[in-house]
């Protein structure tokens, strides 16, 4: 029997979860309405969703990082058959199932780290990482880590992007000696932030756009959009050579 919710019930609740990051709309209920980036991640979401097919019956779907649980939301209305969601938060994580179960939407969300998706042992039609690269101390394993174990086809990546948005050419290899090549501020490079980054100690790496497409090629990912400044579509490339060191998580 499905369980509903006055808009009193769903106030009250939504402010003892509180504060959201996802501003998401629960009947009549926004639960971040005064976000700084605004209708967040709508506004976002609206600028690469026609990017992913519309209709996704059958499919999985991974979103690692879920947070409040938006576009794990938006997956399950497109008809995906099973969603994950999975976040190291507990907070987010309550935040999550709370909006699932008011909208009516069976969603599974996990507590879970990035690094620890090898134990889900299971490959996702469609895997989201979104926000979550530039929180990482070690982001290179994570795209390792989610190309080997779980993507199986679409990989939805967004990073916030700051430094140079140029991407020049860069030659397969170059001499010891050649250093005028780094200087340019294309060239592919991540901003290591030591203390806090917009109040935030969990910004670690922070790519430019040469570094993001780079990184994502490297873990083998084939880039097929960027429908969005800081969203790339992106697919297995089967044919990829990863440059990845071997490591054993089982």
């Amino acid at each position: 029997m499905v369980r509903t919710h006055t808009k009193e019930e769903i106030e009250k609740r939504v402010a003892e979860l509180g504060p959201w990051f996802h501003n998401i709309c629960l009947l009549e209920v926004q639960t971040a309405p005064d976000h700084f980036l605004g209708d967040y991640p709508s506004t976002k979401w609206q600028n690469f969703q026609d990017a992913i097919p519309k209709d996704l019956s059958g499919m999985t779907v991974l979103d690692v990082g879920c947070n409040g649980g938006f576009y794990s939301i938006e997956m399950k209305r497109r008809g995906a058959r099973r969603v994950v969601g999975i976040d190291h938060d507990e907070q987010y994580l309550d935040q999550a199932r709370f909006a699932a179960e008011v909208l009516d939407l069976d969603i599974s969300f996990e507590r879970m780290s990035v690094y620890d998706v090898p134990k889900l042992r299971e490959r996702f039609d469609v895997v989201l990482f979104m926000g979550v690269f530039y929180h990482l101390r070690y982001p290179l394993l994570a795209l390792d880590l989610l190309r080997q174990h779980v993507v199986k086809d679409w990989f939805i990546f967004q990073s916030m992007l700051r430094g140079s948005r140029t991407v020049p050419r860069v030659e397969e290899d170059y001499p010891f000696w050649e250093r005028s090549a780094f200087d340019h501020p294309g060239f592919p490079k991540m901003h290591f932030i030591e203390n806090s980054y917009s109040e935030d100690p969990t910004n670690w790496w922070i790519p430019n756009r040469a570094c993001a497409e780079a990184v994502l090629r490297s873990s083998g990912f084939k880039i097929e959009q960027t429908p969005e400044a800081e969203v790339f579509i992106c697919r297995c490339d089967n044919a990829a050579c990863l440059h990845t060191v071997p490591f054993g998580i089982a």
